[in-house]
């Protein structure tokens, strides 16, 4: 594209809305609206026969199989549904190991000869799938030439109708397994996690007498973060269409510094997006509550409600697809990458987790005494033995190149895994350690304004810390280093799984101390001090992005994994490896190929940025560089001819410092481009993650230093990418 076209689309987005088109506003209420294309129990307790569906409801709540016959029932009552509103077709979604969701489309019309056709959809096809398998990653398990995979129907999470401009789809979630029964998704674990941790869970609710409790259900809250950015702008950069961030770009003169983004009025078009998002959203039963400005310009939040851990997760994954399609029709482009911009904060999504048992109690209540609520405080000390026994595990689930970005970088929290619980909590472990009163020691529980026309506030049991990966924010874990773009399905997985072996063990320990007679209060009291003294360590309510926090941890033993592949490393650790096998979340060999696969998902990555580095700095950086260098020297050259041979030129300044970028930066393309071959055709899938970090990240930081320098001296018309004042401050 000529430098001429380039600028006529900078300035037509500079001057002229962009052409959009919109899906109209939705006439009904938002109650009416929501979950209006979903097959939820509402569709089904209208559609099944209520032996059937009280049979469903059952299963969908204790995680069991179908009764013989059902499913045909079922599927039926599904299709009429799904036809009935539209639909032409269905598909097993399922979320295999590229980070993303999978779908093959079959339509519900069958031949039957003659020339006549029927909708058919049976029970068999409902329950079982069959997509090829071979082209997913496996990490071993499955060969090219096995192509044999699976899908099975996931029943507690429901099937939902998705529109396009030619017609709407049934979409049915589903997990995905190897023909020879491993999984090759993140559901599957994810579905065994929320299995093993609802059965230690319910061990300790026996022990306190609670009989009624049938489960124990993670609850999950996910804050999506996101930015938009013009559509017309968004496709001259490659870099951003092919790698979702800005391989080059010049920091722009005002960033997010004046802090006049962070909950600021929200643009009108951005709005009219946002409110377009919410009707999707709720027609798909997406419980959206939250919409705000972020921090950076141009960046934006959604936070829904909570839900179970296994829907919150799938709608998560529908949320981050409903925010791109959308923005497409409003003209722009929607940026999930953890860092699409340097200089600017990046994004991410903040993992709310709890438990809740099927009376619907939150079991990480404290209540309005918590010193003398034992049930919070085993399930406390639970949780601080899950996080500082299996923080590598847990930091697995955060791990990808983009995250890199972001992870320990004073925007994000860093990538030491502890625990902020606030003052009063640690004060009342502190007091069970000591064997003090903890009430006596309870302080501060209102807050003074100051304002004669205010009442006292209630204080909440702990401040936030937005350094702190993992923060107890009054009856919930906020577990803050998970990336934009990332499925929260592995983080909520280990923190399953370490909860569950955490849960085993202490119930364990209970069930042996009372089955030997001693009273209950006295087993806990005993086992609450031990374990709070062993455990303290992983709690930290401090400034986490200091220097003094690193070396604190490195004392206190936590690991500080602050690369993907360095944590992915320890993947194969016999410690991290066990809090899986031991929870059946996962086996030896799916753990094996998970680390090969996201091994391989980083390099790729790393291997797409570079080649990108390369090719726009040589195709679109340089000869524009070339052209500028070419206008600067015909200038000296003028003014030399009219000032003489001896005149001190700061036109001839500038012309030797920016040939002196573009023989650097040529040099550092051709050095890239060699390590890049090089690296190419190494052996060892650890090695060459390896070197991808080590040689080819800052190879391309190299060149970027040179290309950002030429971006802030050249002459603005020449320059062929839009720039990050135009790409953040257009319509935000």
């Amino acid at each position: 594209m000529s430098y001429s076209l380039r600028n006529a689309v900078r300035l037509s987005v500079a001057t002229e809305p962009p052409a959009t088109t919109p899906t109209p506003l939705c006439e009904a209420s938002h109650t009416e609206l929501y979950g209006r294309d979903v097959f939820g129990l509402r569709a089904m307790r209208q559609r099944l026969p209520k032996q059937v569906f009280a049979r469903l409801e059952m299963a969908i709540e204790k995680g069991e199989g179908l009764h013989e016959g059902d499913a045909d029932v079922v599927a039926s009552a599904m299709k009429d549904w799904a036809i009935e509103k539209g639909a032409t077709h269905y598909t097993h979604w399922f979320q295999p190991m590229t980070g993303l969701t999978a779908e093959k489309h079959d339509a519900f019309l069958t031949p039957v000869g003659r020339g006549d056709v029927i909708n058919e959809f049976s029970g068999k096809t409902l329950i079982k799938g069959e997509p090829d398998a071979s082209s997913f990653p496996s990490g071993g398990i499955r060969s090219t030439f096995e192509a044999r995979g699976y899908t099975a129907w996931d029943p507690t999470s429901p099937a939902f109708i998705l529109a396009n401009e030619r017609g709407k789809t049934l979409y049915i979630p589903t997990m995905f397994f190897s023909y020879t029964g491993e999984s090759l998704d993140r559901k599957t674990p994810l579905m065994r996690s929320i299995k093993s941790i609802s059965e230690q869970a319910l061990r300790i609710l026996r022990l306190f007498g609670n009989a009624t409790a049938t489960h124990v259900t993670p609850m999950v809250g996910v804050e999506q973060e996101y930015f938009l950015v013009d559509k017309r702008l968004f496709k001259l950069r490659a870099d951003l269409m092919l790698a979702g961030r800005t391989i080059y770009g010049f920091k722009p003169s005002k960033g997010q510094e004046l802090e006049d983004q962070y909950f600021g009025s929200i643009n009108s078009r951005v709005l009219a997006y946002m409110s377009e998002v919410e009707e999707h959203l709720f027609a798909l039963g997406i419980p959206a509550r939250t919409r705000h400005n972020e921090v950076a310009p141009n960046q934006f939040e959604l936070a829904p409600m909570y839900e179970a851990g296994n829907i919150a997760t799938d709608h998560n994954m529908l949320i981050m697809q409903v925010l791109k399609a959308t923005a497409d029709r409003h003209g722009f482009a929607c940026l999930l990458h953890e860092k699409p911009f340097a200089g600017v904060n990046g994004s991410g999504k903040h993992n709310n987790w709890s438990l809740c048992d099927s009376d619907g109690n939150n079991l990480f209540d404290p209540g309005k005494t918590p010193w003398d609520n034992a049930q919070f405080l085993v399930f406390l000390a639970a949780v601080l033995r899950a996080v500082h026994k299996h923080a590598a595990a847990i930091r697995l689930g955060t791990v990808g190149a983009g995250n890199d970005h972001r992870l320990g970088a004073n925007e994000a929290p860093p990538a030491i895994i502890s625990i902020f619980l606030g003052d009063q909590l640690t004060r009342i472990i502190e007091s069970v350690v000591n064997g003090d009163s903890a009430s006596s020691n309870w302080q501060g529980s209102r807050i003074e304004l100051g304002v004669t026309c205010m009442p006292p506030l209630p204080k909440d049991f702990s401040d936030r810390n937005r350094t702190s990966p993992f923060a107890f924010t009054g009856n919930k874990f906020e577990f803050r280093a998970v990336g934009s773009s990332q499925s929260v399905a592995p983080a909520n997985t280990a923190l399953n799984a370490a909860m569950a072996s955490a849960l085993d063990e202490i119930a364990t320990e209970l069930e042996t101390s009372v089955g030997e007679g001693k009273p209950l209060n006295k087993a806990v009291q005993e086992l609450l001090e031990k374990l709070y003294k062993e455990h303290m360590a992983i709690v930290f309510n401090g400034n986490g992005y200091t220097a003094e926090w690193q070396a604190e941890a490195a004392k206190r033993g936590l690991p500080n994994f602050k690369d993907t592949v360095t944590a992915l490393a320890h993947y194969s650790d016999p410690a991290v490896m066990d809090v899986f096998l031991s929870t059946n979340v996962l086996n030896e060999r799916e753990l094996l190929a998970r680390q090969e696969i996201l091994l391989e998902n980083y390099i790729r990555q790393i291997h797409v940025e570079a080649k990108l580095a390369i090719s726009m700095g040589r195709s679109v950086i340089l000869p524009a560089a070339f052209k500028a260098l070419e206008n600067m020297g015909k200038l000296v050259a003028s003014v030399r001819g009219v000032l003489g041979d001896k005149a001190d030129l700061p036109e001839e300044a500038l012309f030797n410092t920016m040939r002196g970028h573009v023989l650097a930066l040529m040099d550092a393309v051709d050095h890239l481009d060699t390590e890049h071959d090089r690296l190419d055709a190494m052996s060892g899938t650890l090695k060459r993650a390896e070197a991808a970090r080590d040689v080819l990240v800052p190879g391309m930081a190299a060149c970027r230093v040179h290309a950002d320098a030429l971006e802030a001296i050249m002459d603005d018309a020449l320059w062929p990418l839009p720039k990050y004042g135009e790409l953040l401050w257009n319509h935000c």
